[in-house]
């Protein structure tokens, strides 16, 4: 025989559950819609929209102040200024239209580690300055150049499947994807040094190092996350380098 104490609902308690479902249920479809994938554009649109804007000023004071200079160095150093201008403004506009990710990897570590590994270099410029020599000057804003001129280029073959989380979008295995799963972060870091060696300290050093080691638990996390739910990524990760092939 059972006990009706057992059995006995409490007044409210079912509006409660019901309550809890609904508002669990209005959540995560405001977390599927078109709204919600915009806010998340958002952020890093108008951070490459805003350095975009400073590089803009900065390669016309630049130019104001160098005069009719037209040495191979100057050349270099508008060119490269140009190519940081130009990777920028691609990233915002592949971050607008870019598709609606079909899924995405669970827990705040994926995201932690991605944001750090974008963010961290763009600390490098609160610290000192750092006095090189004219042939190091030279070899950091070529690095510099590079680099981002690297970064537009893979982005272009990117496109539309451009991420900064572990997100799942479309598998790109064409052009550089195909021999490299993670082409953009190698331009980026090639960037990175260059941009470090204009302010290299022990402070920096620590921080870039921080900054590869998120990278590289970044691209744990996604290979991780694409393998399960892209049917064709692991046999595509088998066959690719991570970074660079034959060596890594």
């Amino acid at each position: 025989m059972f006990d009706q104490e057992q059995t006995k609902i409490v007044p409210g308690t079912a509006n409660v559950i019901v309550d809890c479902n609904s508002v669990k249920w209005t959540v995560e479809r405001f977390r599927q819609s078109f709204f919600y994938d915009l806010l998340l554009r958002l952020p890093l649109v108008i951070w490459s929209i805003l350095l975009a804007m400073v590089a803009g000023v900065g390669i016309a004071r630049y130019i104001a102040e160098a005069e009719h200079e037209t040495t191979a160095v100057f050349a270099i150093n508008v060119a490269m200024r140009l190519a940081t201008i130009g990777f920028l403004i691609l990233l915002a506009t592949v971050t607008i239209a870019r598709m609606r990710p079909s899924g995405r990897a669970p827990g705040i570590e994926p995201r932690l580690s991605a944001l750090l590994g974008t963010l961290l270099p763009s600390a490098v410029i609160f610290f000192p300055r750092h006095e090189l020599s004219p042939i190091a000057e030279v070899i950091s804003t070529v690095l510099i150049l590079v680099g981002n001129a690297l970064s537009i280029f893979v982005l272009t073959q990117l496109g539309r499947a451009f991420s900064v989380m572990a997100e799942a979008r479309q598998l790109v295995a064409t052009g550089v994807y195909r021999y490299v799963r993670h082409p953009l972060y190698l331009a980026e870091e090639i960037a990175i040094i260059g941009i470090y060696m204009q302010f290299i300290s022990i402070w920096t050093t620590l921080l870039i190092a921080a900054q590869f080691a998120f990278q590289l638990r970044r691209m744990h996390n996604e290979e991780a996350f694409l393998s399960q739910v892209l049917p064709d990524y692991l046999p595509y990760r088998e066959r690719t380098a991570r970074l660079i092939p034959g060596i890594y």
